[in-house]
């Protein structure tokens, strides 16, 4: 799943420390996100999408091989 959390936190000046703070996460987790190497809870991707005023589709996106 692709994801646009590190523009979405460029755009809002917020760090990975600043913005797992906001969602009651690690910074580590919000690198892992990041990096596509873990994909959030629903709970956590409403929580970052809240963040940034966006919805969760702006955010997160399916990849062909999430289908498979």
């Amino acid at each position: 799943m692709k994801n646009t959390i590190k523009v979405e936190r460029a755009r809002h000046n917020l760090t990975q420390q600043d913005l797992a703070e906001k969602v009651q996460v690690s910074r580590q987790t919000i690198n892992s996100i990041e990096a596509g190497k873990y994909v959030p809870s629903t709970v956590l991707a409403l929580k970052i999408a809240k963040v940034f005023d966006i919805s969760v589709e702006e955010i997160f996106e399916l990849e062909p091989s999430d289908f498979s």
